[in-house]
């Protein structure tokens, strides 16, 4: 393999739809951390809220947990700013990997949720760990991909010779877009039936933070090796999953989200499954190579036809959205921060596919050897 950085592009019929492979010869994941809130609120607890649109449309209790798998989902106390989720999660991942902040040559925070419009989120949490003035920093935003597409980015970083090492965090704060959901829900008397459908993605949001250190092969200690991947993209279908105005997520928000659950299941999964072919090219795996999947955690029903699209075992599946939801960017990095803790799930030399899809359509996969 060349020590090279290496991205391919090719532009597929349809000019919407683009792929690109990537290898990372050089790069290394030093630690991989993930921060929650202690608040946990359960689906059971939503619907009681939900009383009133439940009473008026005679929806069944229960229905929230039996269609998204989803028990329960965390959410930070008020006044909780997602920088600040974000600096505790980047804090443990550098006294995980015994690094000094003024070691850490660049900083990427990749949550939906930021403090504000302006400036960057990344200088709040920048100033917070006390970072020096040499280390670049900025905001990456791709929906619930934002942290995989971070560790792209950083990734070119070190292997270009720009950077030896680099900061991601994400903290998401998915409070205020369940609140206002729950309020616009119950206030707004003319919605029916197929008037909330849309809208009742939002209630599987939840709230966490994650952060992950990544560092040239020369420095590392771990030698936890981010072999590369690909990705790949349908805009088509961007209109499937949007949120409204730009805007900070803090208590004075007002967020909603429109979702249309069911095509952007069938269309994300198909994206995925044509990825999913394209990594296994550029990495020279098969569908047996990963000894652990980690997925963006969407719901039940997602994770059941993902892996039977993709061909994949369910039981190399480490999965958290039946008690954590959908915590947007930090679902997976989250995820494989869980499972790693989990002493018996990844083994020094374990092979751990990284599998995101996120909306626009946007589909990241990496590859990792333990």
């Amino acid at each position: 393999m060349s020590d090279e950085y290496i991205v391919r592009r090719h532009n597929q019929n349809n000019n919407s739809i683009e792929r690109s492979f990537m290898i990372f010869p050089n790069t290394c994941l030093e630690s991989i951390t993930a921060v929650l809130p202690e608040n946990r609120i359960t689906s059971a607890a939503i619907e009681k809220w939900l009383a009133p649109i439940y009473r008026r449309l005679r929806l069944p209790e229960g229905r929230l947990a039996l269609m998204t798998g989803i028990d329960e989902r965390r959410h930070w106390a008020p006044g909780t700013m997602p920088s600040q989720t974000a600096a505790q999660a980047g804090d443990k991942a550098l006294r995980l990997a015994d690094l000094a902040a003024d070691s850490i040559d660049a900083l990427c925070n990749c949550s939906v949720s930021r403090d504000f419009v302006e400036p960057a989120t990344s200088t709040i949490v920048h100033r917070l760990l006390k970072l020096p003035g040499r280390t670049i920093n900025f905001d990456i935003s791709n929906a619930c991909l934002g942290f995989l597409s971070g560790m792209v980015v950083m990734a070119g970083l070190i292997e270009s010779g720009q950077i030896q090492r680099g900061l991601l965090v994400a903290g998401e704060n998915g409070r205020p877009l369940m609140e206002n959901t729950i309020q616009v829900l119950n206030q707004n008397t003319s919605l029916g039936r197929r008037d909330i459908k849309p809208m009742f993605a939002s209630l599987t949001i939840g709230s966490a933070a994650a952060a992950a250190v990544l560092c040239h092969r020369s420095v590392s200690r771990q030698h936890h090796r981010l072999l590369g991947g690909s990705h790949l993209c349908d805009t088509r279908y961007n209109h499937l999953c949007q949120g409204n105005a730009d805007s900070g997520m803090n208590d004075q928000s007002r967020p909603l989200m429109s979702t249309d659950a069911e095509e952007l299941l069938t269309q994300g999964v198909e994206v995925a499954r044509n990825n999913w072919t394209l990594c296994k090219q550029t990495l020279g795996w098969d569908n047996q190579t990963p000894d652990l999947i980690c997925t963006h955690q969407v719901g039940r029903m997602h994770r059941q036809r993902l892996y039977h699209e993709l061909a994949l075992a369910p039981d190399k599946d480490f999965a958290t959205v039946e008690f954590l939801g959908n915590c947007g960017s930090a679902s997976l990095p989250a995820t494989l921060a869980l499972a790693v803790e989990d002493k018996n799930k990844v083994r020094r030399g374990d092979r751990i596919a990284l599998l995101g899809i996120g909306s626009g359509i946007n589909c990241q996969m990496l590859g990792l050897q333990w």
